[in-house]
């Protein structure tokens, strides 16, 4: 009966366990729409403004970049890693640490720092390189302003030549069950890089093209960080419900299987207390 017992608080244990995870899966669903709609409504906008600077710098002379454009002698990178500040999403972090890892072994004999942008990648990647800043609070109050101002010091770190380069690594989001790592080069601005043909019609400006261009760039800095941030977001909410939802149909079919062993145990068990009567009933008879 001990066995018994042991089958029985292990099928409570796997139940209370299922509930759990089923629980997290339908929180991280309706979190996921807001997140989904919030990318996909952001994306149009952000699209359209890299047009708009790339046609208006296709129509300039020279470098028109200023300080955002400078090329420098590789020796100092950052790499800000765009993480949760949660667990329990399958691969979503570590596929992120993976790749923060990749880039300083790319950049090996150079200094390479990390800019943590969650409470997950800065764990992990503060034991092997050199975090020098966390900003995992961003997810409490994720607002353009916010993630703004995180892009502010990024920038600024560049310009004054803190670093030579700076690199984003995130997971950009694709659907629930499939989220993409993406490293893309924040600063220096490189030269866009487009399939179509740029479109450079007959424009009034007001100011000159290469104020509105300065203007641009802060704006569009902002917003690839914060659509980044965004797109993480949205896989982190993904990636959870994905695992949720494996983890609860992993734990249905264990229980399953403890129930009908504890039913085979159970009828055993049984066939053995007849047994001892017959047997003991034999006995007397003998």
């Amino acid at each position: 009966m001990a066995n018994l017992k042991e089958i029985r608080n292990r099928i409570t244990s796997v139940s209370s366990t299922m509930q759990i995870t089923s629980a997290m899966k339908m929180v991280s669903a309706a979190k996921l729409k807001k997140a989904q709609d919030a990318i996909t409504a952001m994306r149009p906008y952000a699209e359209k403004l890299t047009e708009l600077l790339q046609n208006l710098s296709a129509t300039l002379d020279g470098d028109v970049g200023g300080d955002y454009t400078t090329q420098r002698e590789i020796n100092k990178v950052l790499v800000v890693a765009i993480t949760s500040n949660r667990g329990l999403c399958g691969a979503f972090n570590s596929n992120v640490i993976k790749e923060v890892k990749n880039r300083a072994d790319f950049y090996k004999g150079k200094q390479v720092d990390v800019f943590a942008i969650g409470k997950k990648g800065n764990d992990v990647l503060s034991k092997t390189l050199t975090v020098v800043a966390n900003q995992s609070a961003i997810f409490d109050t994720l607002t353009f302003e916010n993630v703004a101002t995180i892009a502010e010091l990024l920038t600024q770190k560049f310009i004054s030549g803190d670093y030579d380069k700076i690199e984003l690594v995130y997971n950009q989001f694709k659907n629930a069950a499939t989220q993409i790592i993406q490293t893309e080069q924040f600063l220096p601005l490189a030269p866009i890089q487009s399939d179509k043909p740029v479109s450079t019609g007959d424009y009034i400006f007001e100011p000159a093209k290469e104020e509105i261009v300065m203007a641009l760039i802060p704006k569009s800095l902002k917003t690839q960080l914060y659509k980044g941030i965004r797109d993480s977001f949205a896989s982190e909410h993904g990636a959870r419900m994905t695992a949720m939802h494996k983890a609860t149909d992993n734990a249905t079919e264990l229980r399953d299987q403890l129930k009908l062993t504890y039913n085979k145990a159970r009828q055993a068990a049984i066939t053995n207390e007849i047994l001892e009567i017959v047997g003991g009933a034999e006995a007397l008879k003998g």
